[in-house]
């Protein structure tokens, strides 16, 4: 059971998308109805630990932009989030055939993708920023799409505008190859900027600490429904060995065995516990909801995402 995107379909879709003319379909009204007493700065910091969101992708919604997605995080009272950048760059006027870079944008608009970062004032990033900031929510991490296929002038441009954004990581899916692993952690070492790889099911401990080794700054974002699905145990003895490498968790609850996404607690997935951890460990962990469960009739995304937000609040309490 997974959201109507695929994480792959997501960013192909969010790469070529123009900014969303609205928040929600049809089928999430429910904002729109009560978004007038959403509080004005929200707080999901329960407990020293920061609840956070992975956006838009939690949203189902590529083509979002930060307004929308302020006021999604207003309604639920979240007052972090895991942004990726591609409302980012639709702030900064990146053009949607610009953004095209797959399925039919080919090599060329890559190259005008590229030449137009370069002209990016990263001062314009504060803009976005202060948005964010003047809502009450901060945006933790920043999620970078394609970033081993970057050229040396556009990671810089990455962690540059991580940076301008308030960022304290980047985020990025883990690749099978040390050379990527090797070269994008220069310059997150350059940078001194944790860059967080995203595990999946088929991730190992063993393949995180391999590209711990190859950069200071080379971290790690664990899945921990991924985690448990693939290696069918706690990820808690990895974190507590790790945890100075973690910026975030990606909280979902999944089965064993390579098992189904399921609602918060009828998985085999130690939210619970790993929540407390930070917790009680008072580690800088942000735990990143990242909302991938079919939506029942009669229900609404909103309102399921609320709530895996307040098991995780009702755990942390």
């Amino acid at each position: 059971m997974k959201s109507s995107y695929t994480r792959r379909d997501f960013t192909k879709l969010a790469l070529s998308a123009l900014p969303a003319a609205g928040l929600w379909s049809s089928g999430n009204s429910l904002l729109g109805a009560e978004s007038a007493g959403a509080p004005a700065k929200p707080n999901s910091k329960v407990a020293g630990v920061q609840i956070g969101l992975n956006v838009p992708y939690s949203f189902s919604n590529p083509t979002m932009s930060g307004d929308d997605i302020i006021k999604g995080c207003q309604h639920l009272n979240v007052s972090a989030v895991e942004l990726r950048a591609q409302p980012v760059e639709a702030f900064l006027g990146l053009p949607a055939i610009l953004g095209a870079t797959k399925g039919g944008g080919g090599e060329g608009n890559a190259e005008k993708v590229r030449q137009w970062r370069q002209s990016v004032s990263m001062d314009r990033v504060k803009d976005f920023r202060k948005k964010f900031e003047d809502a009450g929510i901060r945006p933790e991490i920043l999620k970078v799409d394609g970033i081993f296929k970057m050229t040396p002038a556009e990671l810089d441009y990455s962690f540059l505008m991580a940076k301008a954004l308030g960022a304290r990581a980047i985020s990025t899916e883990i690749s099978k190859s040390d050379d990527d692993h090797r070269r994008v952690g220069q310059f997150a070492d350059k940078h001194a900027l944790l860059v967080a790889y995203h595990g999946h099911a088929t991730t190992t401990p063993e393949h995180w600490e391999k590209a711990f080794s190859l950069a200071k700054f080379n971290g790690a974002n664990v899945d921990i429904g991924h985690f448990m699905a693939g290696n069918n145990v706690s990820p808690a003895a990895f974190m507590e060995k790790h945890h100075a490498r973690i910026s975030h968790v990606h909280v979902k609850d999944r089965k064993k065995q390579n098992g189904p996404n399921m609602p918060f607690g009828e998985g085999d997935t130690p939210i619970i516990e790993i929540l407390r951890l930070i917790r009680d460990r008072r580690w800088n962990i942000q735990a990143t909801i990242e909302f991938e469960v079919k939506i029942p009739a009669g229900s609404d995304r909103l309102t399921e995402i609320a709530k895996t937000v307040n098991y995780c609040r009702a755990a942390l309490a």
